[in-house]
């Protein structure tokens, strides 16, 4: 098989200016396809997402309760470095997986619980309820989420821990606003 020449740079005189062009040497690598053919792997990834989706309630258990861990470790040895930073994955894991695994009032939670992590100045101020009660809020959005009428007691939950949360670190802050900003900021993650 003879080699092609490679094509050469254009160059493009202007008045004002040069147009350099260079060839393009993917054009010759690339193949093309019959429409019938056709990859997709946007649908790929839904059959595969579909298939797994049996696993998403077992796996969200698992985060849940690597979140209740984390807390229990807290209880037993206080804030450590350690300890914060296995509670804030946990509840980062959480926050980021919820909504791929149909549990966006969970993801909710979760994420006010480190909006908490990340925003409040000392940590052994912030009262424990309030931590206990994102993570069993988690817990039972995970566990109950089979039920229908859940849903709608799960969003409502998460957005009055968000309100108190908010309170919290806004009264926390009071001395930081270059935290106030950040604090009052909406919410990302997805809701129901």
């Amino acid at each position: 098989m003879a080699q092609e020449k490679p094509a050469a740079v254009t160059i493009a005189s202007f008045a004002d200016h040069h147009v350099i062009t260079q060839p393009n040497p993917l054009r010759n690598v690339l193949r093309r396809v019959a429409e019938r053919d056709l990859d997709d792997p946007v649908a790929r990834a839904e059959k595969a997402l579909a298939g797994l989706s049996g696993e998403f309630k077992n796996w969200m258990a698992i985060e849940a309760d690597r979140l209740s861990d984390a807390h229990a470790s807290i209880l037993r040895d206080g804030f450590t470095s350690v300890t914060r930073a296995e509670l804030f994955r946990a509840a980062h894991d959480i926050k980021g997986d919820a909504a791929t695994f149909g549990f966006p009032s969970a993801g909710a939670a979760a994420e006010s619980l480190c909006r908490i992590i990340e925003h409040a100045p000392d940590l052994d101020e912030v009262p424990s309820d309030l931590i206990a009660h994102h993570i069993n809020a988690v817990q039972a959005i995970v566990r109950e989420r089979t039920r229908l009428d859940t849903a709608a007691t799960a969003g409502e939950l998460s957005k009055q821990l968000r309100g108190i949360a908010d309170a919290f670190l806004a009264l926390a802050n009071r001395d930081r606003p270059e935290h106030l900003e950040a604090v009052l900021a909406p919410s990302l993650a997805p809701t129901e």
